[in-house]
């Protein structure tokens, strides 16, 4: 049988995966069209997460896409209102019949001679192999494994007469009313999770081996809610929209320019937070503020759960497991009826598959990306990876705007193909998240594409890659376009023809 065709396919369905395709559906409503997603629904890490307490740890007035505004007093939103809101979104955008679920990509390989990439897929419910071809494709999978996050063993774990779960597995319905629950871990999920359990659990103990920077934050904007009462809901959403961009902006510049100073700032707002009582060698991180993301805590919850007595917090290290709990290297013992191992993520870019060019595996190492929206060498090929230091749709959006000005700019000079070149040797030699290190990025350097100098550089900066991706030219010079004459001279396109 023939493999179907599209003209572009959009690996995964989650807000990165959707709000690109809402973009090139809306400017280009005659190209055809495919989403392919893994799960057996849309939402992508929001659907795969369901912890107690997961939510957005940036607000959703920016979080949320320009197109389509986050109405809600809610600052920080719930993973279900997320999900509901990519569905949503789908649905109102007229994607939900693009989506095919249930398709494992394993591979993509690229023809010169074609001008086309192959994919292929394992369409899990059923465990067949479906060929797609495509024109164009953009992979939206995210950089994380989905089937497994990070867990180290511990010694003695098998001995554990408990529960022990780590969040990305979390059992539906799990019941850990009146349970001694330790939370192991210092980010973003044990700061949301263990003040979400401690209404029921017995006890919460969050169990971390350094600190880290932990910021109240307002869970409504009263700002808005104002404002709505005289404005018109558009106004005001645009309005905080820009004011919360400029607010993280200011206060990531803040903390690299003066990193003595904001340190300063954040533990003297912990202490505020937390209270006399607490020892604060616990939030005293042992890095300058924004080497590793914030943690967010609505209207302080965290810091609440503490100085009610219902969570503690413990420094220290894990010497091994016990029947009943974990014996610290100090010698002291915490007791636990389940024990949460929020130990991070495995990192995993691209989604797994393996890109070939022409039958050859690409190593993505040695590669740069370009413009932070694609990859040296790699011929129509889009890669949407947000931010590290503000939300993640941010760089949704104006991905999503390049690859239409791009489209528009090849449909102009009759290019079918366009590949970046990095013809002048910009190659810095350095990952493209050095200076960020949280474990799950330190575990994964190895796996990093390269950056340079130029559009090879990915900043991390929302102004200046606005400007880059939906102001600059697209012809740069750096772009390498090619026409369906320079197919028919591609190695193998005369075999072909004979």
């Amino acid at each position: 049988m023939t493999a179907p065709h599209y003209d572009t396919v959009i690996i995964g369905a989650g807000l990165s995966g959707i709000g690109t395709a809402c973009h090139i559906a809306g400017e280009f409503p005659r190209r055809s069209l495919a989403i392919l997603e893994r799960r057996e629904k849309m939402g992508g890490t929001w659907d795969l997460f369901r912890y107690p307490g997961i939510r957005s740890d940036s607000d959703m007035a920016s979080f949320g896409f320009d197109f389509k505004p986050w109405y809600s007093n809610q600052v920080l939103a719930k993973g279900t209102d997320i999900r509901h809101y990519v569905a949503e979104t789908a649905r109102e955008f007229h994607l939900a019949d693009k989506v095919q679920f249930g398709m494992n990509i394993v591979s993509a390989d690229w023809s010169s001679a074609d001008q086309r990439w192959t994919i292929t897929a394992r369409h899990e419910p059923t465990g067949e192999e479906r060929t797609i071809t495509c024109h164009f494709m953009v992979n939206c999978a995210g950089y994380y494994n989905f089937d497994h996050g990070y867990r180290p063993h511990f010694e003695g774990e098998e001995s554990f007469e408990g529960r022990i779960i780590h969040p990305q597995q979390w059992p539906e319905d799990f019941d850990y009313t009146g349970k001694k629950v330790v939370v192991i871990g210092s980010g973003a999920t044990a700061i949301t999770v263990v003040p979400a359990m401690a209404d029921k659990a017995a006890k919460v103990t969050m169990l971390q081996r350094s600190p880290s920077y932990i910021m109240s934050v307002p869970d409504t904007d009263k700002v808005s809610m104002l404002l709505n009462k005289v404005l018109p809901k558009r106004w005001v959403f645009q309005m905080a929209r820009q004011r919360n961009i400029l607010l993280q902006r200011g206060i990531y510049l803040a903390s690299m320019r003066w990193p003595n100073a904001m340190r300063k700032f954040f533990l003297s707002h912990m202490r505020k937070k937390v209270g006399p009582n607490v020892d604060m060698r616990h939030f005293t991180p042992d890095y300058n503020p924004w080497e590793q993301r914030l943690c967010a805590a609505p209207d302080g919850d965290f810091f609440n759960s503490l100085r009610s007595g219902k969570a503690d917090i413990v420094t220290d290290h894990i010497d091994h497991f016990s029947k009943n709990g974990i014996v610290l290297q100090s010698g002291e013992t915490l007791e636990a009826d389940v024990i949460v191992t929020a130990t991070g993520l495995d990192v995993q870019l691209m989604g797994g598959m393996d890109i070939q060019l022409d039958g050859e595996s690409v190593s993505l190492p040695s590669k740069m990306v370009y413009k932070g929206i694609m990859m040296q060498d790699i011929p129509n090929y889009g890669w949407i990876f947000g931010y590290t230091n503000a939300p993640w749709t941010l760089k949704c959006d104006i991905g999503g705007q390049y690859l239409c000005r791009l489209f528009k700019r090849m449909e102009e000079t009759g290019a079918t193909v366009a590949r970046p070149v990095d013809r002048d040797g910009k190659n810095a030699g350095v990952g493209m998240l050095d200076g960020f290190a949280p474990g799950y990025i330190s575990r994964a350097q190895h796996l990093m594409p390269r950056q340079g100098e130029g559009p090879w550089e990915v900043t991390m900066h929302y102004g200046r890659d606005k400007k880059m991706l939906t102001e600059d030219p697209v012809d740069d010079g750096v772009l390498s376009f090619e026409t369906p004459e320079d197919a028919r001279r591609a190695p193998g396109a005369s075999d072909k023809a004979a």
